[in-house]
């Protein structure tokens, strides 16, 4: 199979409380225009509800893109979850995740490649070319070395990934998260396996909420050209309930957003561009109404 090429697809809402002293962001009036049909619901944003519900919210708010997580594909069936997006005519931008390499056994690492070949398989079966790696927390093991065990995990794949025409993106977490959920934890650091491996089947996805607040971030996604594989938005809001489901949808933090979006795209990435944000608030409104909110979001505030 040869080298995949970069993809190229084509009222104010009631949003969360935000905290006193922090006002709503404003979109610069200069910014450029967004494109609706890059939109795509990332399914951690609905997660209360099944992939049908969700699904049906996104076909009925006219949202033609959607990224499932692999909980909810094996709630409902692989075979069955690719019929349900495919029959509401739904295209899959990413699935999440893959990932989760360090491990202090070598048969924990091997069992942890081998899940890693079946979420490749997963993501070919929904007709999706990128798999989002969120890369695994240290497991007791030194941090060199289990950065490390990343690198390895994900070289290895690479033969698989090409085979089944799906690439691997590794998503940076922010460092907050280097303890339970990821020890690569900043634009560079991926970059910088990137790389290495010289795959085109490896890249990155970026996401704001994890790397916004890096002083180096222009210098790396301009370094990620053509290893861009997503783009994920939302937003950073304090007080911070929690640091993994209290995100914000866009407009309620403080992440330039819009600054961010342009330099990903002034580094050539054009894809779709994924709204997820965990949030438990969030959560407890009807399915149909957190797409709405998500639309309205992405249009005012991406």
């Amino acid at each position: 199979m040869t080298a995949p090429s970069q993809p190229q697809h084509t009222a104010q809402p009631a949003g969360l409380a935000i905290p006193a002293g922090m006002p709503r962001r404003q979109t610069p009036a200069t910014r450029r225009p967004l494109d609706l049909n890059r939109l795509s619901l990332n399914q951690a944003t609905t997660e209360p509800y099944t992939l049908a519900e969700a699904a049906a919210a996104c076909a009925q708010a006219g949202i033609g893109w959607f990224a499932p997580w692999r909980h909810k594909i094996a709630a409902t069936g692989l075979a069955e979850s690719a019929r349900i997006l495919k029959n509401y005519g739904l295209r899959v931008s990413s699935l999440c995740r893959g990932g989760m390499f360090p491990a202090p056994t070598r048969d924990e690492r091997a069992a942890r490649i081998e899940d890693n070949r079946r979420a490749i398989a997963e993501a070919a079966a929904l007709e999706t070319d990128v798999l989002v790696l969120v890369c695994g927390p240290p497991n007791g093991c030194p941090l060199d070395e289990a950065r490390q065990m990343v690198e390895d995990g994900i070289a290895a794949l690479i033969p698989y990934a090409e085979q089944h025409g799906v690439r691997l993106a590794i998503e940076p977490l922010h460092p907050m998260f280097a303890a339970d959920r990821s020890v690569i934890v900043s634009l560079g650091q991926a970059n910088d396996i990137v790389q290495r491996l010289g795959s085109p089947w490896v890249g990155v996805v970026i996401d704001v909420y994890h790397v916004w607040w890096d002083p180096y971030l222009d210098r790396e996604i301009a370094r990620a050209r053509g290893h861009i594989f997503g783009f994920h938005v939302n937003d950073w809001v304090v007080p911070m309930a929690d640091t993994v489901t209290s995100r914000g949808l866009m407009g309620e933090g403080c992440i330039d957003i819009p600054r961010i979006r342009e330099a990903v795209e002034a580094a050539g990435y054009h894809g779709p561009i994924e709204v997820e944000v965990m949030n438990r608030d969030l959560w407890q409104k009807g399915c149909r109404e957190i797409v709405e909110m998500v639309k309205n979001a992405y249009m005012l505030h991406t």
